[in-house]
Parts: C-alpha cells; structure tokens; sequence
C-alpha cells in the first residue's frame, strides 16, 4: 500500500504552518499523525495523492524528487510538498 507524506512548505493560512504534515496511508488520512486537512488544499494535491497511490513517481509527472504545489485559495497561500513515504 503507497504511503504519502504531505508537507507545509510556507503559510499564508492561519490553518497551517510550515512543517505540519499530513499523512495517506493508502485510500486513508492517518488522522493520529496528520494535521488539519482543509478542503480548499485538498483539491491541489488529490490528484498527485492518486497518482503516487498507483504507482506514477513524481518524476514521471514532470516533477523532480517531490511535488510541490499551492492551494487553490490565493488569499491565503499554502505551498506544499508531496512524496511517497518509502
């Protein structure tokens, strides 16, 4: 089962800060682990969630070792990271 560890890279969101991390354990957020999961930033990063869940690499995507996005919500900004919990 494909684990992935989601990192507060930067904040501009009273949510989160950097350093807070949330954690998929294949189809699940491991609630004990994670920090808060805002349906805003759960849009940016779903699908790289997915595809590192099926085995794409960031790599394959168009990316370098990680992924790194912004939450959709501009007035707020969250930069994350994403990769697989090897």
């Amino acid at each position: 089962m494909e684990k992935v560890i989601i990192e507060v890279v930067s904040s501009g969101c009273k949510f989160y800060k950097p350093g807070d991390r949330i954690y998929i354990d294949g189809a699940l957020v491991d609630k004990e682990k994670s920090a808060n999961l805002c349906m805003m930033a759960l849009q940016s990063f779903f699908p790289f969630v997915y595809a590192f869940r099926k085995g794409v690499t960031a790599e394959q995507m168009g990316f370098g070792d990680k992924v790194t996005l912004q939450c959709p919500d501009y007035c707020a900004p969250v930069i994350f990271e994403l990769k697989k919990d090897e």
